[in-house]
Protein backbone atom coordinates (compact mmCIF):
# COMPACT_ATOMS: atom_id res chain seq x y z
CA UNK A 1 0.00 0.00 0.00
CA UNK A 2 1.61 3.11 -1.15
CA UNK A 3 1.83 6.49 1.65
CA UNK A 4 -1.48 8.01 1.46
CA UNK A 5 -0.78 10.55 3.82
CA UNK A 6 0.60 13.84 2.42
CA UNK A 7 3.78 15.26 3.85
CA UNK A 8 7.02 16.39 3.48
CA UNK A 9 10.47 15.05 4.43
CA UNK A 10 13.65 17.04 4.37
CA UNK A 11 16.32 13.98 3.60
CA UNK A 12 19.74 14.07 5.04
CA UNK A 13 21.89 16.29 3.11
CA UNK A 14 19.96 15.76 0.19
CA UNK A 15 16.20 16.58 -1.47
CA UNK A 16 12.32 17.02 0.17
CA UNK A 17 10.82 13.93 -0.66
CA UNK A 18 7.31 14.70 -1.07
CA UNK A 19 4.83 11.98 -0.40
CA UNK A 20 0.76 11.85 -0.91
CA UNK A 21 0.30 13.67 -4.03
CA UNK A 22 0.77 16.63 -3.01
CA UNK A 23 -0.68 19.27 -5.95
CA UNK A 24 2.82 21.30 -7.10
CA UNK A 25 2.48 24.78 -8.72
CA UNK A 26 4.53 27.70 -9.99
CA UNK A 27 4.00 31.20 -8.67
CA UNK A 28 5.15 34.56 -9.14
CA UNK A 29 4.38 37.92 -7.83
CA UNK A 30 2.42 41.10 -9.60
CA UNK A 31 4.48 44.24 -8.49
CA UNK A 32 3.52 47.74 -8.61
CA UNK A 33 5.63 50.74 -8.01
CA UNK A 34 8.75 48.33 -7.08
CA UNK A 35 6.26 46.54 -4.33
CA UNK A 36 4.63 43.19 -4.43
CA UNK A 37 0.49 43.50 -4.14
CA UNK A 38 -0.07 39.70 -4.92
CA UNK A 39 -0.13 36.68 -6.18
CA UNK A 40 0.42 35.48 -9.51
CA UNK A 41 -2.02 32.79 -11.07
CA UNK A 42 -0.78 29.03 -10.02
CA UNK A 43 0.36 27.36 -13.42
CA UNK A 44 0.07 23.79 -12.22
CA UNK A 45 3.81 20.97 -12.45
CA UNK A 46 3.70 18.24 -14.03
CA UNK A 47 5.06 15.75 -11.79
CA UNK A 48 4.49 12.79 -13.53
CA UNK A 49 7.62 12.09 -15.39
CA UNK A 50 9.37 12.17 -11.68
CA UNK A 51 6.97 10.97 -9.34
CA UNK A 52 6.85 6.86 -8.86
CA UNK A 53 3.60 4.87 -8.76
CA UNK A 54 3.05 6.25 -5.96
CA UNK A 55 3.02 9.82 -6.56
CA UNK A 56 6.38 10.49 -4.41
CA UNK A 57 8.78 13.02 -5.83
CA UNK A 58 11.46 14.75 -5.05
CA UNK A 59 12.47 18.06 -4.68
CA UNK A 60 15.54 19.87 -4.79
CA UNK A 61 17.51 22.04 -1.69
CA UNK A 62 20.87 22.26 -2.34
CA UNK A 63 19.93 25.19 -5.18
CA UNK A 64 22.27 23.10 -7.58
CA UNK A 65 20.09 20.55 -9.68
CA UNK A 66 19.70 21.08 -13.48
CA UNK A 67 16.53 20.13 -13.63
CA UNK A 68 14.48 22.39 -10.69
CA UNK A 69 12.38 22.10 -9.16
CA UNK A 70 13.20 18.19 -9.19
CA UNK A 71 16.36 16.92 -7.49
CA UNK A 72 18.87 15.14 -9.88
CA UNK A 73 21.08 14.11 -7.51
CA UNK A 74 23.30 17.38 -7.67
CA UNK A 75 23.62 17.81 -3.95
CA UNK A 76 26.31 14.61 -3.75
CA UNK A 77 28.79 16.16 -6.44
CA UNK A 78 31.11 19.07 -6.69
CA UNK A 79 34.38 19.89 -4.62
CA UNK A 80 31.87 20.09 -1.52
CA UNK A 81 29.08 18.17 -1.38
CA UNK A 82 26.45 20.13 -0.10
CA UNK A 83 25.32 20.23 3.90
CA UNK A 84 21.60 19.95 4.79
CA UNK A 85 22.48 20.66 8.12
CA UNK A 86 19.01 21.59 10.14
CA UNK A 87 19.12 25.16 12.64
CA UNK A 88 15.55 26.49 12.18
CA UNK A 89 14.05 26.51 15.77
CA UNK A 90 12.27 23.66 17.23
CA UNK A 91 9.75 25.88 19.36
CA UNK A 92 6.72 27.33 18.68
CA UNK A 93 5.32 30.51 16.53
CA UNK A 94 3.54 31.56 19.49
CA UNK A 95 6.58 31.50 21.52
CA UNK A 96 8.65 33.01 19.23
CA UNK A 97 6.84 35.81 17.80
CA UNK A 98 6.12 39.34 18.56
CA UNK A 99 3.19 40.64 19.49
CA UNK A 100 1.93 43.74 18.43
CA UNK A 101 -1.48 45.36 19.20
CA UNK A 102 -3.55 47.59 17.17
CA UNK A 103 -7.00 48.82 17.58
CA UNK A 104 -9.31 45.70 17.22
CA UNK A 105 -6.22 43.89 16.08
CA UNK A 106 -3.70 41.64 17.19
CA UNK A 107 -0.46 41.15 14.97
CA UNK A 108 2.23 39.13 15.48
CA UNK A 109 5.60 38.89 14.03
CA UNK A 110 8.52 36.38 14.12
CA UNK A 111 11.23 38.44 11.97
CA UNK A 112 13.59 34.82 11.90
CA UNK A 113 11.50 33.01 9.18
CA UNK A 114 11.05 35.86 6.96
CA UNK A 115 10.81 35.17 3.53
CA UNK A 116 11.12 38.84 2.55
CA UNK A 117 8.69 38.67 -0.60
CA UNK A 118 7.80 42.35 0.50
CA UNK A 119 3.91 41.59 0.77
CA UNK A 120 4.09 43.88 4.05
CA UNK A 121 5.84 46.69 2.66
CA UNK A 122 4.26 49.79 0.45
CA UNK A 123 5.86 52.92 -0.80
CA UNK A 124 4.82 54.94 2.27
CA UNK A 125 3.79 52.87 4.50
CA UNK A 126 4.41 49.06 6.40
CA UNK A 127 2.50 46.56 8.39
CA UNK A 128 4.51 48.19 11.70
CA UNK A 129 3.38 51.20 11.01
CA UNK A 130 -0.02 49.89 9.71
CA UNK A 131 -1.18 48.33 12.94
CA UNK A 132 -1.04 51.67 15.03
CA UNK A 133 -3.88 53.25 13.06
CA UNK A 134 -7.28 53.34 14.03
CA UNK A 135 -8.25 53.84 10.74
CA UNK A 136 -10.55 51.04 9.22
CA UNK A 137 -9.56 50.72 5.75
CA UNK A 138 -5.79 50.86 7.19
CA UNK A 139 -6.56 47.99 9.06
CA UNK A 140 -8.33 46.42 6.40
CA UNK A 141 -5.10 46.45 3.87
CA UNK A 142 -2.89 45.87 6.43
CA UNK A 143 -4.74 42.19 7.25
CA UNK A 144 -4.65 41.59 3.46
CA UNK A 145 -0.93 42.39 3.59
CA UNK A 146 -0.52 40.20 6.22
CA UNK A 147 -2.18 37.22 4.61
CA UNK A 148 -0.13 37.77 1.49
CA UNK A 149 2.59 36.67 4.14
CA UNK A 150 4.00 32.98 2.09
CA UNK A 151 6.32 32.37 5.44
CA UNK A 152 3.65 33.05 8.15
CA UNK A 153 6.10 35.42 9.72
CA UNK A 154 3.53 37.66 10.46
CA UNK A 155 -0.05 36.74 11.45
CA UNK A 156 -3.10 38.46 12.98
CA UNK A 157 -5.95 38.16 15.00
CA UNK A 158 -9.12 40.09 16.29
CA UNK A 159 -9.18 41.19 19.91
CA UNK A 160 -10.39 38.58 21.85
CA UNK A 161 -9.58 35.61 20.13
CA UNK A 162 -7.50 33.16 21.04
CA UNK A 163 -6.28 31.59 17.44
CA UNK A 164 -5.41 33.67 14.27
CA UNK A 165 -7.56 34.28 11.39
CA UNK A 166 -5.58 32.21 8.88
CA UNK A 167 -6.34 32.65 5.11
CA UNK A 168 -7.92 29.28 3.74
CA UNK A 169 -4.80 27.68 1.59
CA UNK A 170 -4.95 24.53 0.23
CA UNK A 171 -2.63 21.52 0.40
CA UNK A 172 0.05 21.96 -1.84
CA UNK A 173 3.80 23.00 -2.54
CA UNK A 174 3.85 26.22 -4.91
CA UNK A 175 7.25 27.36 -6.21
CA UNK A 176 8.36 30.96 -5.67
CA UNK A 177 9.85 32.01 -9.40
CA UNK A 178 13.57 32.57 -8.09
CA UNK A 179 12.70 32.24 -4.17
CA UNK A 180 11.65 29.33 -1.87
CA UNK A 181 8.69 26.23 -1.77
CA UNK A 182 5.90 27.79 -0.13
CA UNK A 183 3.87 24.37 1.49
CA UNK A 184 0.24 25.23 2.55
CA UNK A 185 -2.73 24.11 3.64
CA UNK A 186 -1.02 22.80 7.17
CA UNK A 187 1.35 20.00 5.35
CA UNK A 188 3.76 18.54 7.80
CA UNK A 189 7.31 18.89 7.26
CA UNK A 190 9.21 16.49 8.64
CA UNK A 191 13.35 17.13 9.42
CA UNK A 192 16.37 14.56 8.66
CA UNK A 193 17.65 15.05 12.43
CA UNK A 194 14.26 13.92 13.63
CA UNK A 195 13.76 17.25 15.85
CA UNK A 196 10.40 19.00 16.08
CA UNK A 197 8.91 21.57 13.22
CA UNK A 198 5.62 23.25 13.35
CA UNK A 199 3.20 22.06 11.57
CA UNK A 200 1.73 25.48 9.94
CA UNK A 201 -0.72 26.92 7.58
CA UNK A 202 1.92 28.46 5.38
CA UNK A 203 5.43 28.31 5.57
CA UNK A 204 8.55 28.69 3.71
CA UNK A 205 11.38 26.05 2.91
CA UNK A 206 14.57 26.77 1.65
CA UNK A 207 15.45 25.29 -2.01
CA UNK A 208 18.46 27.66 -2.39
CA UNK A 209 20.35 26.01 -0.20
CA UNK A 210 22.28 28.75 1.79
CA UNK A 211 19.36 29.42 5.17
CA UNK A 212 21.00 29.22 8.44
CA UNK A 213 17.60 28.11 9.45
CA UNK A 214 17.33 24.76 7.10
CA UNK A 215 14.94 23.55 6.08
CA UNK A 216 12.96 26.64 6.12
CA UNK A 217 13.99 29.95 4.38
CA UNK A 218 15.72 32.81 5.58
CA UNK A 219 15.67 35.20 2.59
CA UNK A 220 18.92 33.91 1.71
CA UNK A 221 18.08 33.55 -1.76
CA UNK A 222 18.27 36.65 -2.55
CA UNK A 223 21.43 37.37 -0.93
CA UNK A 224 23.15 34.62 -3.30
CA UNK A 225 21.37 35.18 -5.90
CA UNK A 226 19.29 31.87 -6.74
CA UNK A 227 17.66 31.26 -9.89
CA UNK A 228 15.65 28.75 -11.23
CA UNK A 229 17.67 28.45 -14.51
Amino acid sequence: MGDSVRRIEATENGPYGVFGRVDLVRVGVLSEGGHPIEWQEPAAVDTSGEADDEGTYWLCRCGRSGNKPFCDGSHKSGPQPFDGTEAAPTDSYEARARVMQGHGVQVRDDRGICEHTGFCMRADTNVWKMVRSDDADVVEQMVAMVDHCPSGALTHRTDGDRVDDEPDLPQRILIVDDGPLWVTGGVPVDRADGADLQTRNRMTLCRCGASKFKPLCDGSHAEVGFTDS
